[in-house]
């Protein structure tokens, strides 16, 4: 095995995953890495497990796991994994997770820590709920931490803010059950490694960055 840093993020939807992704990326030089990024991106460049994930993707159906392993596999032999990669979103159920640990291993790479950020139910509800968007340019704000200036309108381009369905109380809960019974399984499977590291994900952006780091160090 090498030394480099194979980091998988998990977290419930609004815990702040892609923001904290950002930073490690920044900080350690490696990319964050998304199913969806990974999933676009292989289509994109026609790759044999590209064609495959389209002809699932073109007739609405999920694409299976051994399609989206193999271009996970693909996208870590990338030059710029050469010293880690953040995986963020994957994998989802304990079967990814069994045929991540073989890829990685035929790889000679490692997942070397697993960060679950935890919030509050209510805090998350609080976070997503909030969150307005401008059917204009696509802007974001918050009700509460980033309102507009003028209720309701864009800052940018005066357009109306919408709240997104996503956005609403009754699919973020369904959204969270979903996390609750996909990812619990996978937290007991990395605590068997011994590899898992709670973050508590609340309050400060800069103050929870600095624990993931001090972890990461």
């Amino acid at each position: 095995m090498t030394t480099m840093l194979g980091i998988i993020l998990l977290g419930p939807p609004g815990a702040g995953k892609g923001t904290q992704a950002k930073r490690i990326s920044a900080q350690f030089s490696i990319p964050q890495i998304s199913t969806g990024d990974m999933l676009r991106e292989a289509v994109k460049n026609g790759t044999e497990m590209g064609r495959q994930a389209k002809a699932f993707m073109d007739k609405g159906g999920l694409v299976p796991d051994e399609v989206v392993i193999g271009i996970v596999k693909d996208r870590l032999q990338a030059p710029d994994c050469g010293k880690g990669f953040i995986l963020d979103g994957f994998p989802r159920t304990i079967p990814q997770a069994d045929a991540l640990d073989r890829a990685t291993k035929d790889l000679k790479k490692e997942i070397r820590v697993v960060l679950s950020l935890e919030v509050d139910e209510k805090e998350l509800m609080e976070r997503l709920c909030g969150r307005r968007t401008c059917t204009g340019c696509g802007a974001m704000y918050h009700v509460k931490f980033n309102p507009p200036k003028a209720t309701g309108k864009c800052d940018k381009c005066g357009t109306a803010l919408i709240q997104r369905d996503d956005d609403k109380e009754e699919t973020i809960l369904a959204r969270l059950v979903n996390y609750k019974k996909m990812t619990e399984p996978l937290l007991q499977y990395y605590k068997g490694s011994g590899k898992i590291r709670a973050v508590r994900a609340t309050g400060d952006i800069d103050a929870i960055y600095a624990g993931i780091a001090k972890i990461l160090q």
